[in-house]
């Protein structure tokens, strides 16, 4: 395999455990969220805050991770 290839697979391979990462993180923390409202219902407001910022958080390094992987494919 020549190296373009190897760079095409990598960055391929790279952008899905990014995304899989990604979903993950954040199907946790919604879950994380649904429970601690659950167990206290008033304090819904800052959980959904906390959550916000968080998955906000999540989606920046997911996003960071992508470019990095689409720059890697491009650099041939």
């Amino acid at each position: 395999m020549t190296s373009i290839a190897l760079a095409f697979l990598s960055a391929g391979i790279g952008a899905g455990l990014a995304i899989i990462g990604a979903g993950l993180g954040i199907g946790k923390l919604a879950a994380a969220a649904m429970d601690a409202t659950g167990r206290q219902p008033a304090a819904s407001g800052d959980i959904r805050t906390t959550m916000i910022i968080a998955a906000a958080l999540i989606e920046g390094a997911t996003l960071f991770a992508l470019v990095v992987c689409i720059l890697l494919a491009i650099k041939t």
